[in-house]
């Protein structure tokens, strides 16, 4: 039995002496050498910035109008769907047609 706790004893020495010695805790940081026993400094991440697209678009006001009637001298009709503006367009009159203008 004495030898079974010599045993017992020996290892629970040699377990406590290994544990008392190793420091992993302390072994990664040394502090700044004057005495400072801080922790390092945090370095975050660059933010992250939003590129503009290469090419810039224009509003949709700034797109061609259109238009929805033509206006031919004394006449004036109204256009089966939305032309541009300022195109040339004709309405149907009693003896043919009359050249115009989209407004």
């Amino acid at each position: 039995m004495s030898a079974l706790r010599a045993a017992v004893l020996s290892l629970a020495l040699g377990t406590l002496g290994l544990t008392t010695f190793a420091a992993p805790a302390r072994a990664w940081w040394a502090g700044y050498g004057w005495g400072y026993r801080g922790y390092p400094l945090y370095v975050a991440p660059p933010p992250v910035v939003y590129a503009p697209p290469p090419v810039y678009y224009p509003p949709p006001g700034y797109y061609v109008p259109v238009g929805r009637a033509c206006y031919a001298g004394a006449y004036i009709c109204q256009l089966p769907g939305p032309v541009p503006a300022g195109s040339s367009c004709s309405c149907p009159v009693s003896g043919g047609y009359a050249v115009g203008q989209v407004r």
